[in-house]
């Protein structure tokens, strides 16, 4: 039956900027835990999204996109970046379905965003339409926070638990701090990403 399992496509999404190591660690991990996976597809947001300090969407798509061209198994999307305002995660699901008809979409969130779930937009259509890969952040505990949320419970079949991730607490606010001190992020992103910020001159 295992093999018989439709294949998935797993959305990654979120600012990437800059994108680092942690980013590309867990969706590798990701697919490799999980055979259904066929792919990790990154999502940008796009800068109209209210964030401080946000680069603009081609320098961080063009940051993601020079890792992915490396790895058969990861992929990045302009579904966000080339709309003409920041989609809701529904809206950004939906279209990436019909483009990738033949697979299952699911999506991926931390453990604090899985907290909010039921105050994004149109959440019943959510977790009915898409399975959610929770990656468990700090001290969370995702059984027992689904347990407490009746509307977590009620909808207990589209969480998937990430197991055995490596967690980190390197965050692109560290690195962004880190570049504008004039101080290395070499291990903290990926090279290819290093060299465009230089090249660039990002985050300065």
């Amino acid at each position: 039956m295992k093999n018989l399992m439709k294949k998935q496509i797993v959305v990654f999404g979120g600012c990437f900027n800059p994108p680092l190591n942690s980013h590309f660690s867990l969706a590798e991990q990701l697919w490799q835990e999980y055979d259904q996976i066929e792919k990790v597809v990154f999502v940008p947001v796009n800068s109209k999204y209210q964030k401080i300090d946000l680069v603009g969407n081609e320098h961080r798509y063009q940051m993601l996109k020079l890792v992915c061209d490396k790895n058969k198994k990861f992929d990045v999307s302009r579904v966000e970046i080339d709309d003409k305002r920041q989609l809701y995660t529904i809206e950004t699901l939906t279209k990436l379905q019909k483009q990738y008809e033949e697979y299952e979409i699911c999506f991926t969130m931390g453990s604090d965003n899985l907290k909010e779930l039921e105050t994004w937009n149109q959440p019943e259509r959510l977790v009915k339409n898409f399975k959610m890969y929770v990656f468990e952040r700090d001290e969370d505990d995702t059984e027992k926070m689904i347990q407490s949320n009746q509307f977590l419970r009620e909808n207990r079949q589209a969480f998937i638990r990430v197991k055995n991730h490596i967690k980190s607490n390197l965050s692109s606010t560290f690195a962004r701090q880190k570049l504008r001190e004039g101080k290395s992020i070499k291990y903290i992103a990926p090279d290819e990403v290093v060299s465009y910020i230089k090249q660039n001159k990002l985050y300065q």
